[in-house]
């Protein structure tokens, strides 16, 4: 079974200025004539982690990482205002020109997928392949499972402390109570609200209880973001069309695709795979029968660094082995 790569620290970073209001942290590490690769990471507003290096041979690709609006260490943190899918998708091509990559893979699970499927779909020539993990397709009832009634059912315990901080009367539409508290003038029922949120994700992430999984989810600063920004853009439907990604599927055809996804995944249930991968030709599935959602799940990790050596041999002559 495959394993992460060593801890690496980046060669570079900085706060890239994308707008009057918006910084993104971008950093590098690897090797930096490496296959280009970006990681896209979740919530939204989730951001990246140090473990999010790991995925890939160091010495074989130059992995980007980018934390983005109002996530993780950009600035200002859990920042609404300007923040929205389509900025998202240009501020991944600002970072793609600022660093001079003319195409890179792109590695992102849950939203990260989401948005790796959006940026592909919009600049298909930028992009040499997608991996991507716990597929989010972002429809009414992919959120509704989720947040209204389907994950409740399986996890009832869990759901009990999530609707804590919502009144009975708002019960039915908890993506625009929890929007409503976290925008709100009550400080403290913000905070409350942050980590009940963020708690329910957290728990329900991996198929077997994981303390390292729970605490990113539950530490303040992540909470607070994730909460804040993933509600901003569920309560707008993630600012896309019903159905988008998959009625424009055709834009991605040609581009290959390494789609993984645990069987029991709690937050992004299989089917949301399933359609894509029978949808998009060019694109191959693993299923990962002991995993839920998670990225480090020892299955999904296993499935992920085979998917970034797939690539790796795919492109070495390009960029490794150059004539």
């Amino acid at each position: 079974m495959q394993v992460l790569y060593p801890e690496i620290k980046p060669y570079r970073h900085e706060l890239l200025a994308v707008s009057d209001l918006h910084n993104l942290y971008v950093e590098e590490c690897g090797n930096p004539d490496g296959i280009p690769v970006l990681v896209v990471h979740g919530g939204p507003g989730g951001g990246c982690t140090h473990h999010d290096r790991c995925y890939f041979d160091p010495e074989k690709y130059r992995i980007i990482l980018l934390d983005q609006r109002g996530a993780g260490r950009s600035t200002p943190h859990a920042e609404l205002e300007d923040n929205t899918t389509t900025m998202l998708i240009a501020d991944m091509e600002a970072v793609r020109v600022h660093l001079g990559v003319e195409k890179w893979i792109l590695f992102g699970g849950s939203w990260g997928a989401t948005l790796s499927l959006l940026y592909a779909q919009s600049n298909p020539d930028r992009v040499l392949g997608l991996i991507l993990r716990g597929v989010f397709l972002c429809r009414e009832r992919d959120l509704k499972w989720f947040y209204q009634g389907g994950a409740s059912h399986v996890f009832p315990d869990y759901w009990k402390e999530f609707i804590k901080p919502i009144p009975p009367s708002e019960h039915d539409d908890f993506i625009q109570a929890y929007h409503n508290v976290l925008t709100g003038p009550n400080e403290l029922a913000k905070m409350a609200a942050a980590k009940a949120w963020s708690m329910w994700e957290g728990q329900c992430a991996t198929l077997r209880p994981c303390h390292d999984v729970l605490g990113h989810f539950t530490d303040p600063h992540t909470a607070v973001s994730l909460a804040a920004i993933e509600t901003h853009y569920f309560v707008n439907k993630g600012f896309i069309r019903e159905n988008q990604i998959l009625e424009n599927i055709d834009k991605i055809e040609g581009i290959p695709g390494i789609i993984v996804h645990g069987r029991y995944d709690m937050i992004c249930p299989l089917d949301n795979a399933m359609e894509l991968h029978n949808q998009w030709m060019s694109s191959e599935l693993n299923i990962i029968r002991d995993a839920g959602h998670a990225s480090r799940e020892p299955g999904i990790v296993d499935a992920l660094v085979r998917a970034t050596k797939e690539m790796a041999r795919r492109y070495a002559d390009d960029y490794l082995n150059p004539a």
